[in-house]
């Protein structure tokens, strides 16, 4: 897993994630994704290049939205992959998040 931090105001970032959010490594996103959350009032998350989910890197998303929530930031989660999507449906935790998925078009067109 790779994150690539990139500064939109002094109180905003975003963070891209590429690879897993998996039990391997979601010790390391915890403590980037919770440093963001608390140093910044509004954290952006691209998600596009994530390849491979497992619970242990959906409770670090969840843990960091509810801590957002908590302090009263906002966490964002932007661009959703298919791994993503797929997993966000079947655990039908879209709501949790609370943001837009845009969902690929049937049949590929």
């Amino acid at each position: 897993m790779a994150v690539a931090r990139e500064i939109l105001s002094t109180t905003a970032e975003r963070l891209r994630i590429q690879g897993g959010l998996t039990v391997y490594e979601a010790p390391a996103l915890y403590q980037e994704l919770l440093d963001s959350v608390r140093r910044c009032s509004r954290v952006e998350v691209d998600l596009s290049a994530v390849d491979d989910v497992d619970t242990a890197g959906l409770q670090v998303l969840m843990i960091c939205k509810r801590e957002a929530r908590r302090l009263s930031h906002e966490l964002l989660m932007l661009a959703h992959s298919n791994a993503v999507v797929q997993t966000f449906e079947f655990l039908n935790l879209a709501a949790f998040f609370g943001d837009p998925l845009v969902l690929p078009a049937a049949g590929g067109v």
